[in-house]
Protein backbone atom coordinates (compact mmCIF):
# COMPACT_ATOMS: atom_id res chain seq x y z
CA UNK A 1 0.00 0.00 0.00
CA UNK A 2 2.65 2.47 0.79
CA UNK A 3 6.23 2.62 -0.69
CA UNK A 4 7.90 5.46 1.59
CA UNK A 5 7.20 5.62 5.61
CA UNK A 6 8.56 8.65 7.53
CA UNK A 7 8.86 8.53 11.43
CA UNK A 8 8.74 11.60 13.34
CA UNK A 9 11.46 10.66 15.79
CA UNK A 10 11.06 12.31 19.34
CA UNK A 11 7.87 10.10 21.25
CA UNK A 12 7.54 7.76 17.70
CA UNK A 13 11.30 6.15 17.71
CA UNK A 14 12.46 7.66 21.08
CA UNK A 15 11.49 8.69 24.46
CA UNK A 16 12.71 11.83 24.88
CA UNK A 17 11.37 13.50 28.00
CA UNK A 18 14.56 13.55 30.18
CA UNK A 19 17.00 14.98 28.28
CA UNK A 20 14.31 17.52 26.54
CA UNK A 21 12.89 18.77 29.95
CA UNK A 22 16.32 18.77 31.27
CA UNK A 23 17.19 20.99 28.62
CA UNK A 24 14.28 22.97 28.98
CA UNK A 25 14.47 23.59 32.52
CA UNK A 26 18.00 24.82 31.98
CA UNK A 27 16.57 27.75 29.15
CA UNK A 28 14.18 28.59 31.75
CA UNK A 29 16.45 29.34 34.90
CA UNK A 30 18.55 31.46 32.88
CA UNK A 31 14.88 33.90 32.72
CA UNK A 32 14.59 33.20 36.76
CA UNK A 33 11.53 31.02 36.00
CA UNK A 34 11.48 27.69 37.69
CA UNK A 35 9.59 25.01 36.93
CA UNK A 36 7.52 22.88 39.67
CA UNK A 37 6.23 19.96 37.61
CA UNK A 38 8.92 18.73 34.43
CA UNK A 39 5.85 16.62 32.95
CA UNK A 40 4.09 20.17 32.25
CA UNK A 41 7.36 20.63 29.94
CA UNK A 42 6.19 17.25 27.54
CA UNK A 43 4.29 19.91 25.55
CA UNK A 44 7.53 20.94 24.44
CA UNK A 45 8.18 17.48 22.67
CA UNK A 46 7.08 17.91 18.83
CA UNK A 47 6.92 21.30 17.89
CA UNK A 48 9.68 23.63 17.08
CA UNK A 49 11.17 25.53 19.79
CA UNK A 50 10.97 28.80 18.85
CA UNK A 51 6.81 28.05 18.50
CA UNK A 52 6.96 26.79 22.46
CA UNK A 53 9.17 29.34 23.84
CA UNK A 54 6.57 32.36 22.29
CA UNK A 55 3.97 30.42 22.90
CA UNK A 56 3.53 29.01 26.15
CA UNK A 57 5.96 31.53 27.86
CA UNK A 58 4.98 34.83 26.16
CA UNK A 59 8.70 35.59 24.72
CA UNK A 60 9.33 37.58 22.02
CA UNK A 61 11.42 36.57 19.16
CA UNK A 62 14.81 37.98 20.78
CA UNK A 63 14.05 36.27 24.02
CA UNK A 64 12.83 32.97 22.05
CA UNK A 65 15.99 32.73 19.80
CA UNK A 66 18.26 33.33 23.19
CA UNK A 67 15.65 30.87 24.94
CA UNK A 68 16.97 28.00 21.98
CA UNK A 69 20.70 29.33 22.62
CA UNK A 70 20.17 28.03 26.05
CA UNK A 71 18.43 25.22 25.30
CA UNK A 72 21.04 23.57 22.93
CA UNK A 73 24.01 24.52 25.93
CA UNK A 74 22.52 21.48 27.93
CA UNK A 75 21.30 19.38 25.00
CA UNK A 76 24.36 19.39 22.25
CA UNK A 77 26.56 17.66 25.29
CA UNK A 78 24.02 15.67 27.29
CA UNK A 79 20.28 16.24 26.53
CA UNK A 80 20.59 14.25 23.24
CA UNK A 81 21.55 11.08 25.19
CA UNK A 82 19.18 11.60 27.69
CA UNK A 83 16.62 9.45 25.38
CA UNK A 84 15.70 5.72 24.80
CA UNK A 85 14.45 3.78 21.92
CA UNK A 86 11.02 2.46 22.40
CA UNK A 87 11.52 -1.14 22.90
CA UNK A 88 9.26 -2.66 20.47
CA UNK A 89 10.49 0.10 17.69
CA UNK A 90 13.94 -2.34 16.50
CA UNK A 91 11.84 -5.16 15.45
CA UNK A 92 8.81 -3.07 13.71
CA UNK A 93 11.35 -1.27 11.80
CA UNK A 94 13.15 -4.53 10.67
CA UNK A 95 9.66 -5.87 9.45
CA UNK A 96 8.81 -2.83 7.66
CA UNK A 97 12.49 -3.19 5.99
CA UNK A 98 11.42 -6.93 4.95
CA UNK A 99 8.32 -6.27 3.88
CA UNK A 100 10.19 -3.49 0.85
CA UNK A 101 9.65 -0.45 2.83
CA UNK A 102 11.72 2.85 2.61
CA UNK A 103 11.60 3.90 5.80
CA UNK A 104 12.71 7.83 6.37
CA UNK A 105 12.99 10.11 9.45
CA UNK A 106 11.47 13.37 9.56
CA UNK A 107 11.76 15.50 12.40
CA UNK A 108 11.56 19.02 13.66
CA UNK A 109 15.02 18.44 15.73
CA UNK A 110 17.89 20.05 14.22
CA UNK A 111 19.06 17.43 11.63
CA UNK A 112 22.62 17.43 12.99
CA UNK A 113 20.90 15.99 16.39
CA UNK A 114 18.90 13.81 14.56
CA UNK A 115 21.66 12.20 12.79
CA UNK A 116 23.49 11.72 15.99
CA UNK A 117 20.90 10.51 18.29
CA UNK A 118 19.84 7.65 15.23
CA UNK A 119 23.57 6.53 15.20
CA UNK A 120 24.21 6.74 19.00
CA UNK A 121 20.94 4.14 19.23
CA UNK A 122 21.81 2.04 16.18
CA UNK A 123 18.86 3.13 14.71
CA UNK A 124 20.55 4.55 11.36
CA UNK A 125 20.85 1.83 10.04
CA UNK A 126 16.98 1.30 9.21
CA UNK A 127 16.78 4.28 7.24
CA UNK A 128 17.82 5.50 3.79
CA UNK A 129 17.44 9.68 5.16
CA UNK A 130 17.26 11.52 8.28
CA UNK A 131 15.50 14.42 7.20
CA UNK A 132 15.42 17.62 10.16
CA UNK A 133 14.75 20.94 10.50
CA UNK A 134 17.51 23.65 10.16
CA UNK A 135 19.77 25.14 12.93
CA UNK A 136 19.30 28.50 11.01
CA UNK A 137 15.78 28.31 11.57
CA UNK A 138 15.20 28.32 7.64
CA UNK A 139 13.34 24.93 7.90
CA UNK A 140 11.62 24.40 11.17
CA UNK A 141 7.48 23.87 10.15
CA UNK A 142 7.25 19.87 9.89
CA UNK A 143 5.65 20.78 6.90
CA UNK A 144 8.92 21.91 5.37
CA UNK A 145 10.50 18.85 7.02
CA UNK A 146 8.60 16.55 5.33
CA UNK A 147 8.70 18.14 1.77
CA UNK A 148 12.20 18.81 2.00
CA UNK A 149 12.27 14.68 3.24
CA UNK A 150 9.96 14.11 0.06
CA UNK A 151 12.57 15.78 -2.42
CA UNK A 152 15.41 14.17 -1.27
CA UNK A 153 14.45 10.76 -1.04
CA UNK A 154 12.81 10.75 -4.51
CA UNK A 155 9.54 9.90 -2.52
CA UNK A 156 6.21 10.16 -3.98
CA UNK A 157 3.58 11.36 -1.64
CA UNK A 158 0.58 9.94 -2.72
CA UNK A 159 2.33 6.38 -2.05
CA UNK A 160 3.95 7.75 1.11
CA UNK A 161 2.89 7.70 4.82
CA UNK A 162 3.74 9.96 8.14
CA UNK A 163 4.33 8.49 11.68
CA UNK A 164 3.78 10.79 13.90
CA UNK A 165 2.81 11.49 17.76
CA UNK A 166 1.18 15.39 17.71
CA UNK A 167 -0.72 17.13 15.84
CA UNK A 168 2.14 18.86 14.15
CA UNK A 169 3.30 15.24 12.37
CA UNK A 170 -0.54 15.15 11.11
CA UNK A 171 -0.78 18.53 9.60
CA UNK A 172 2.39 18.37 8.20
CA UNK A 173 1.65 15.24 6.41
CA UNK A 174 -1.78 16.49 5.35
CA UNK A 175 0.24 19.63 3.79
CA UNK A 176 1.93 17.49 1.60
CA UNK A 177 -0.91 15.32 0.85
CA UNK A 178 0.25 12.48 3.07
CA UNK A 179 -1.43 9.31 4.40
CA UNK A 180 -0.72 10.06 8.46
CA UNK A 181 -0.60 7.60 10.92
CA UNK A 182 -1.05 9.09 14.77
CA UNK A 183 0.62 7.12 17.65
CA UNK A 184 -0.62 6.49 21.21
CA UNK A 185 2.07 5.67 22.80
CA UNK A 186 4.10 8.91 22.73
CA UNK A 187 2.98 12.47 23.58
CA UNK A 188 0.19 13.41 22.38
CA UNK A 189 -3.66 11.98 23.06
CA UNK A 190 -5.95 10.10 20.52
CA UNK A 191 -7.93 13.36 21.02
CA UNK A 192 -4.93 15.74 19.49
CA UNK A 193 -4.48 13.11 16.63
CA UNK A 194 -8.19 12.92 15.52
CA UNK A 195 -8.64 16.37 15.96
CA UNK A 196 -5.77 17.25 13.27
CA UNK A 197 -7.56 14.79 11.29
CA UNK A 198 -4.75 11.52 11.79
CA UNK A 199 -6.51 8.54 8.89
CA UNK A 200 -5.26 6.06 11.41
CA UNK A 201 -4.19 5.59 15.47
CA UNK A 202 -1.41 3.24 16.04
CA UNK A 203 -1.83 2.28 19.79
CA UNK A 204 1.38 0.71 20.15
CA UNK A 205 4.37 0.39 17.92
CA UNK A 206 3.43 -3.45 16.82
CA UNK A 207 0.30 -2.04 15.63
CA UNK A 208 1.58 -0.54 13.00
CA UNK A 209 2.64 -3.67 10.95
CA UNK A 210 -1.40 -3.90 10.49
CA UNK A 211 -1.69 -0.53 9.43
CA UNK A 212 0.98 -0.01 6.81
Amino acid sequence: MFETLLFDLDGTLTDPFEGITNSVVHALEKFGIAVEDRRTLTKFIGPPLFDSFTHFYGMDEAAARQAIAYYREYFETTGLFENAVYPDIPPVLEELRRRGKRLVVATSKPEKFAVQIMKHFSLDGYFSLIAGATLDDTRIKKADVIAYALTESGADGRSSAMIGDREHDIFGAKANGLYSVGVLYGFGSREELLRAGADAIAATPHALLNIL
